[in-house]
C-alpha cells in the first residue's frame, strides 16, 4: 500500500510528531508510504533524515503548489490512500480532487464545531472519513454535523520509552541545573493562553510553602511567554520557574521532573500527557474535554477542576509527600499507556482504516 500524507504546518506540535510516527511505522511493516510537506517544516526535515519520500511545496497562497503536486502524484495511480494531517492539508487535497482518485481522510485534534462555509462543507462532504484522536473530538463533530458514518476514534500513540536508570535521570535534571533534593515540576507544550500554564505558576507559589526549593519547568515557546515571566517576576518565584523555550530532546524533561502538570483547557487529547506518563511519571491534568479517556481519577493520575490553582497545589504536595503513592501511580499510568496508546496501536489501527476505506464504494 502507497498511502500519502499530507501535512503543511511548519512548526512541530503534536499532530507533525504523530503524522512522523505513523510515516515510519507504516515504512516498517512494509508500506511506502510518502509525504507532502511545506519547505523548510519541521516535520518535512525529519521525515527526510528518518529515510521517508518527501515531497517538499511552497506553502502558497490558497494552498494551491500543494494542491498542484497532490493532483500530479495522483495521475499514475500509484497513491492508493490520501490522508489530511492538518486542515490546511485537507484543503489543498480537496482543491486536488484528491478524493475523486482516492480514498481521502483528514484527522481531526480539536473539539471545536465543524465549520459552516460553503468551503468547510465541501471538503468534509470529500472525506471518506474524519478520523477522530478521542471519543470526546468525535462527538464534537457529529454534534456539529459530520455524520457518524464518515467518523472514526483512534487514538494518538506515543513511543514506549526504555526504563531509565538512576544515573540518566540524574543527568537530566542537571542539564536545567536542578539537584536531587530539589523538587521539579514539569509542563510541556506550546506557551498559549488556552493551555493553562498560568494555574501552574500560580500553583507553585502555594508548593513552594512546604517545598522552598521545588521549580516549574515550561518545555515549550508561544504567544504567552511574556505574560507568564511577568507573572512569575510578580509572585516572587525568581529562578523557581525554568523557561526552557523549544527543547528538542524532549524526553530529557520527562526524565527529570517528578511531577507532570498537563493544565490545558481545551484539549482534543494531549500527547505530552501520554508521552509523561508512559515515562512513569505521576500526572495531574483537569476535568473535562478527553482528558479522562487517558486518566483513571486516583489510579493512574490526578484530575482536578479547570483553572483551579489551590487543587493543583494539593495535587502536587500530594504526590511529593507520598513517593510511594507517587511512584505507584506513575507505574499505574506507564501501564495503561503502553496497553491504550502507544504508537504501535495507533499505527496497526490506521491501517486497518485504510484498509477497510479501500474495500467500500466512496462515501465521500
Amino acid at each position: 500500500m502507497i498511502p500519502l500524507i499530507v501535512d503543511l504546518e511548519m512548526e512541530w506540535r503534536g499532530g507533525q510528531n504523530q503524522a512522523l510516527l505513523l510515516l515510519k511505522g507504516l515504512y516498517e511493516r512494509g508500506h511506502a508510504a510518502e509525504l507532502v510537506a511545506a519547505k523548510g517544516s519541521a516535520l518535512g526535515a525529519r521525515a527526510l533524515a528518518a529515510g521517508i519520500c518527501v515531497h517538499n511545496v511552497s506553502r502558497g497562497s490558497a494552498r494551491m503548489p500543494a494542491a498542484m503536486k497532490i493532483r500530479e502524484l495522483l495521475r499514475d495511480e500509484r497513491i492508493e490512500i490520501v490522508h489530511a494531517n492538518e486542515s490546511h492539508a485537507l484543503t489543498a487535497a480537496w482543491l486536488a480532487g484528491a478524493h475523486k482518485k482516492a480514498p481521502l481522510l483528514f484527522s481531526r485534534r480539536v473539539g471545536y464545531p465543524l465549520g459552516k462555509s460553503f468551503l468547510s462543507r465541501a471538503r468534509f462532504r470529500a472525506v471518506s472519513r474524519i478520523v477522530a484522536n478521542s471519543n470526546w473530538v468525535a462527538e464534537q463533530a457529529e454534534a456539529s454535523g459530520a455524520g457518524p458514518e464518515k467518523l472514526a476514534v483512534i487514538y494518538e500513540g506515543v513511543e514506549n520509552p526504555i526504563q531509565i536508570t538512576g544515573e540518566e535521570r540524574k543527568k537530566a535534571r542537571a542539564l536545567w541545573e536542578v539537584g536531587e533534593e530539589e523538587q521539579l515540576i514539569g509542563c510541556v507544550g506550546v506557551l498559549s493562553w488556552d493551555k493553562g500554564h498560568e494555574f501552574v505558576i500560580r500553583a507553585l507559589a502555594s508548593v513552594r510553602k512546604e517545598f522552598p526549593r521545588c521549580k516549574l519547568l515550561l518545555a515549550g515557546d508561544g504567544p504567552s511567554l511574556g505574560q507568564l515571566r511577568a507573572l512569575a517576576g510578580e509572585l516572587d518565584l525568581g529562578d523557581a520557574v525554568i523557561f526552557a523555550g523549544f527543547v528538542k530532546d524532549i524526553a530529557s524533561a520527562y526524565r527529570a521532573v517528578d511531577v507532570f502538570v498537563f493544565p490545558s483547557l481545551f484539549e482534543g487529547l494531549g500527547t505530552s500527557l501520554l508521552a509523561a506518563m508512559a515515562n512513569g511519571v505521576p500526572s495531574i491534568t483537569f476535568f473535562g474535554c478527553a482528558l479522562g479517556e487517558i486518566v483513571e481519577n486516583g489510579k493512574t493520575g490526578i484530575q482536578v477542576e479547570a483553572k483551579n490553582s489551590g487543587q493543583i497545589a494539593e495535587a502536587i504536595l500530594q504526590l511529593l509527600v507520598n513517593p510511594q503513592f507517587a511512584a505507584r501511580m506513575g507505574e499505574a499510568g506507564r501501564r495503561s499507556i503502553a496497553a491504550k496508546f502507544s504508537a504501535d496501536r495507533m499505527v496497526d489501527e490506521t491501517l486497518r482504516l485504510y484498509r477497510k476505506v479501500l474495500d467500500e464504494p466512496n462515501i465521500g
